[in-house]
């Protein structure tokens, strides 16, 4: 068992090798191989690390550190609320620390605490519909609100939609970069990227002044689901970058959900690609909550975790009335109360969504009783 004298030793040359260029997991794995385990690759001198390892690699160790570097990142840490974290140190996610290949360095801004709430990861397509932008913003505002933090990837589309939704609850999100936090890409999410940082928390394994590059983008995948307890897809054509997210998140042992659509639409083919292959058909949060009970059961007693109940809209709501009275559309719902047809479809669509009503092949709505059977049937509105 390491003392707490061998850890700050390692965490002191962990954060002395970061700053030695290309250092990353790829090298720290060639290093482990060579040397067993953290406590003895931290005990070695860099030149002696330099010899297990590829030319390129070896050329930046037996340089050392560059100094530049070390000023610029202990400049940047002088903001609160800003870290890093090491596989030294006590706080570092077990999650990632039994990956085969864990960071050995994570960046942090923001609520780092956020790194041990349970997790469900929300990905899917850049160039998304405009039903699965709805679909990504609602499911991870219900799913925020049950209490599990929201992990993605800050990407446009599926990505970005999945980090609104959760801000729009208690804030509890985490955008995983696959670049340095000196920056935000893509640039359109700027904003994004800082109220996250400034109410959730972003997190990388790459230094500072690391762009982001074509390879990154699966590496930092494996952090995405990684963090989670499960993974969701909301949309995704074959080839699609979840699908590599959730391929890795079947191989750490997560949760692995999809939701379906049309048979004619590019954006639901990688998701039906992964239910044909064993993932859990999504129609509404109750299936997620369903799907992940298991996992959190041990999270169970944590403040704000509560998967949400299967009740009725309000009585006093003026669309549950008239679902009460039959099956409706949204012509008819909008004729009988004083709400517009956006906000009636704001409603029906929130409520579709937490199983509480459900959409009939012909297009209309029916309400359903607290069991979860259907409500009595009555053809005409004036019965």
């Amino acid at each position: 068992m390491p003392t707490h004298k061998n850890r700050l030793l390692q965490r002191e040359a962990l954060l002395e090798l970061a700053a030695i260029p290309g250092f990353g997991s790829g090298v720290w794995q060639q290093l482990l191989g060579a040397f067993g385990d953290l406590d003895n690759v931290c005990r070695q001198p860099l030149r002696r690390m330099a010899e297990a390892l590829s030319p390129v690699a070896a050329k930046h160790f037996r340089e050392g550190p560059k100094a530049e570097a070390i000023d610029e990142r202990l400049a940047w840490l002088e903001t609160p609320n800003r870290s890093v974290l090491t596989l030294a140190d006590a706080d570092y996610p077990e999650s990632l620390r039994t990956l085969s290949d864990p960071p050995p360095i994570l960046w942090l801004s923001g609520n780092a605490s956020l790194l041990h709430h349970p997790s469900l990861a929300i990905v899917g397509s850049r160039r998304a519909s405009p039903q699965g932008l709805q679909d990504a913003r609602a499911f991870a505002k219900h799913l925020g609100e049950g209490g599990l933090t929201i992990v993605s990837g800050l990407a446009e589309g599926i990505d970005g939609a999945a980090h609104e939704g959760a801000l729009n609850t208690l804030g509890r999100t985490i955008a995983v970069l696959a670049h340095g936090l000196d920056r935000i890409y893509p640039p359109s999410h700027r904003a994004l990227g800082h109220r996250v940082a400034m109410e959730g928390l972003l997190l990388s394994e790459y230094p500072l002044q690391t762009s982001a590059m074509k390879r990154h983008f699966p590496e930092r995948n494996r952090l995405i689901s990684g963090l989670s307890q499960g993974v969701l897809v909301v949309e995704a054509a074959i080839g699609s970058g979840s699908l590599i997210t959730a391929q890795q998140g079947l191989e750490q042992g997560r949760e692995v959900m999809a939701i379906p659509g049309s048979i004619h639409s590019p954006f639901s083919k990688g998701c039906h690609q992964l239910i044909r292959q064993g993932a859990t058909l999504v129609e509404t949060v109750h299936d997620v909550w369903a799907q992940l009970a298991p996992v959190l059961r041990p999270h169970s007693s944590l403040p704000g975790l509560t998967s949400p109940h299967h009740a009725p809209i309000s009585e006093t709501d003026p669309v549950f009335k008239v679902l009460q009275a039959g099956i409706a559309d949204v012509d008819e719902i909008v004729n009988l109360t004083c709400l517009t047809a956006s906000q009636v479809s704001s409603i029906l669509g929130e409520e579709e969504l937490a199983g509480r009503v459900i959409r009939l092949p012909d297009g209309r709505y029916q309400g359903l009783v607290p069991n979860g059977s259907h409500s009595e049937y009555c053809e005409s509105k004036d019965s």
